[in-house]
Parts: C-alpha cells; structure tokens; sequence
C-alpha cells in the first residue's frame, strides 16, 4: 500500500493492516447502505442472509490470516530454488472462533455434569438460539478454579458425529534461565530416552548420583501396531492402485492414531509427575533431527515411522506439561548416549540373549563395559549418558578450536 508520510514528506510503502483488509473484504462482499452492489457472484450477504457479524467477521479474518500465511510460505520456498516441499493452497478445514454474542456460557456456575450452552446456529433457513448439552473434562474444571488461568474465546469445532468447544487457556509462566539452573550446585536434572518398547526411560541425578530411574512400557503397543498396519498393507495390495483423493482403511488408521496418541500422552504425564516431585528441575531429551530410513517389509516401515511419530508426540507432550509447572526442557547431543558406558565413559558392547546364549549386536537390549565391567539395560544407560552430555563430562566435551595460523605478510 502506498501513502504520503506528513513525517518525512515523501511517499512510502506499508503492508495493508488486517483491519483495513477486513473492510475491503465486507465492502467488496456484503450488501449494505453504503456498499448495496457487492461483486458478481461474490454477494455474501445473499447467500447467507441475517448471519451474525461476529461469524461472518470471523470468517474473513481467518481467510486473510490464511491467504497471508500461504504468500509468506510460497516467497520462502522460492528463494530456496527447492523443486519439491512447495506449499499447497490452504483450505477450508478451520473452524470459526466465537466471538461475544453467538454463545452464552457461564463458566463460574457451570455444572460439568448437567450443563447447557446457549448457542447461535443457521438451521437452514434462519439463525436460532439453541441448548445443547455439555461436558468437560477434568482438566479444564481444574484450570478453571485456579485463578493463574485466563479464558480466552472458544473455537467451535465440528465432528462426524459431535461437535466440541475448545476454550484457550494462557498463563504466565516465570521459568528460571538454563545458565543460572545449570550454575547451582543442588540442581536435578530428569534424562528420558525414548525407545521402541520401553517408550520413556526416565532418570533422575543430583550431586552426580541417579536417585530414581521409571521405565514406562509400551505394554504391547508395537506389536498391536504392527499387525494392524499388516493388515492395511495387504489391503493395499489387493485394491491395487489407490484412486486419487481417497482414503482408504480409514477407520483402522484412526485407531492407530488413537492408539499413539493415548500412549503419547500417558507417557508424558508420567514423566511430568516425576518432574514434579523435584521442582526446579531440568527435563533431558536427545536431540533426535532426522531418523534414517530402513529397510523390512512395507507393514514394518509403515510401524517404523509410526513409532518415530509416537516419540515426537511423547517430546511434544511433555514439553507443554512441564511448562506449565515453569519446568525448563532442554535438547542434549545424543551423540554416544546409548555406545559409552555411563560410570566410567569407555566404549562398551551390546548383547542380545538368545537361546541360551548372548550374541552381540548393535541394537542388543544388555549394555556391557570391557573396562568397568558394568552391566545394565541399554536404554537405562543411554539415558543415564544424558546427564553427562548436559554437563558436557567425559568425550561430550566441546571441541576446541584449532589455533588459527600466522598471516605471513611480505
């Protein structure tokens, strides 16, 4: 948008503010006194008639937001020269926020068990006000009684088969700095290490001892998995070519996301209840970017990369648990974590019990020390390494710069 600055007398250029765009929007699409010939085929206010401003407002804002979000990505992927990871055009699959005067809710008197919401709905022909009956769950009625939360408006979002108020929730949340916790002397450190069938291994040091170590199962979930994903994979292969734009298998899928996600979040709230018992504490993960790519069959890479979604969603999770408690996460180098032995630093060896005999292997569930000889669960140890990757003790020490060489000058 160009303008004359009276400041500096001279013409100048600024992004159109979201404000202003919304006016345009409603004068190029609403029919109104001022505006009665909205564009062809774009008459707003026809389509939907008596439609509340707040709705409709809504909705525009959320387009604009959505359009910008989309020219912003594009200029991004146009200056890198990549082929591939262009953005794709957004959609319509967000839901409106309810602004003040589509609903009526009364958080303070609410009754969770037998409570109403009055709400603003189109049944087709005309906007009504109409009850519905609504839950919540133990969480929002525990944030809800303390005063620390602040309620922000609510998104309505729309199942197959219900619909949901989603009410957001901020607090300020005062967390010391990693430098200042890292220079006390008293300061516990929890290191999780995430696996396959042990999800979370959790330890927790101070003083240069471990005073408690949880191990979380998956309790058969990779398995359960896996079988579900052989059977998608064989109906897979025997449909043949998947049409474009279908979806198949799809209630399977959705028990398998359901599945990770219930794992996802039981995970987590174990390890935030372990935080919470040593507060001021710091929460450990490995610095995990890319994960290669393996080999098997179709159903086990498809498990693969299920399970490597499953520990993001644990790390996700965890993470906004502990904020909430002003408990800091820090990502470690998890380079060795799970090769070194964690009491006296040397390279140690994997073992696998089988048939009667120990085999070694790369990914054995016994960590053995040739030095030491200390013997442990390998994904206890691993995580018990993550504690001196924080501390940067042993072969975690940074690398020294090599001294720079004198400039000969002639």
């Amino acid at each position: 948008m160009v303008f004359y600055a009276n400041t500096h007398l001279e013409m100048r250029e600024r992004l159109i503010s979201a404000h202003e765009l919304l006016t345009w929007a409603e004068a190029a699409t609403c029919e109104t006194a001022d505006h009665p010939h909205p564009w062809t085929g774009w008459n707003f206010t026809e389509r939907f008639p008596k439609m509340p401003l707040v709705y409709r407002r809504s909705m525009i804002k959320d387009a604009i937001g959505k359009v910008r979000s989309y020219l912003c990505n594009l200029a991004n992927w146009e200056k890198t020269g990549k082929r591939s990871g262009k953005p794709g055009l957004p959609g319509a699959s967000n839901h409106p926020t309810l602004y003040q005067g589509t609903l009526t809710l009364d958080l303070e008197t609410f009754d969770a068990k037998n409570g109403f919401i009055h709400l603003k709905v189109y049944t087709g022909q005309r906007w009504e006000w109409h009850n519905y009956p609504a839950q919540t769950s133990r969480y929002f009625e525990q944030r809800l009684k303390e005063g620390s939360w602040e309620q922000e408006s609510p998104k309505l979002v729309l199942r197959k088969q219900s619909a949901e108020l989603h009410f957001p929730q901020t607090k300020t949340i005062a967390a010391k700095k990693v430098v200042e916790s890292k220079a006390d002397p008293d300061l516990v450190t929890v290191g999780v290490d995430l696996n396959v069938r042990n999800l979370a291994v959790i330890t927790v040091r101070q003083h240069g001892g471990l005073l408690e170590t949880v191990f979380v199962r998956d309790h058969g979930l990779d398995r359960a998995r896996y079988l579900h994903l052989k059977k998608i994979s064989k109906k897979q292969y025997l449909s043949g070519k998947p049409v474009k734009g279908e979806h198949s298998n799809q209630q399977l899928w959705t028990h398998v996301r359901r599945m990770n996600e219930d794992a996802a979040h039981k995970a987590a709230r174990i390890i935030a209840e372990v935080c919470v018992k040593y507060p001021g504490c710091l929460l450990l993960f490995e610095r995990l970017r890319t994960i290669k790519r393996g080999g098997g069959s179709k159903s086990r890479r498809m498990n693969r990369r299920q399970s490597n979604q499953l520990r993001g969603k644990i790390n996700q999770y965890a993470k906004e648990k502990n904020y909430t408690q002003g408990l800091v996460t820090i990502e470690v180098n998890p380079h060795g974590t799970s090769q070194y032995c964690s009491r006296c630093g040397a390279k140690g060896e994997r073992f696998s019990y089988r048939k009667g005999e120990w085999h070694k292997e790369k990914w054995g569930k016994v960590f053995r020390c040739p030095v030491c000889h200390y013997e442990a669960n390998a994904d206890h140890n691993a995580s018990a390494n993550m504690h001196h990757a924080f501390y940067r003790e042993w072969h975690w020490q940074p690398k020294k710069k090599p001294p720079s060489s004198p400039v000969l000058t002639g």
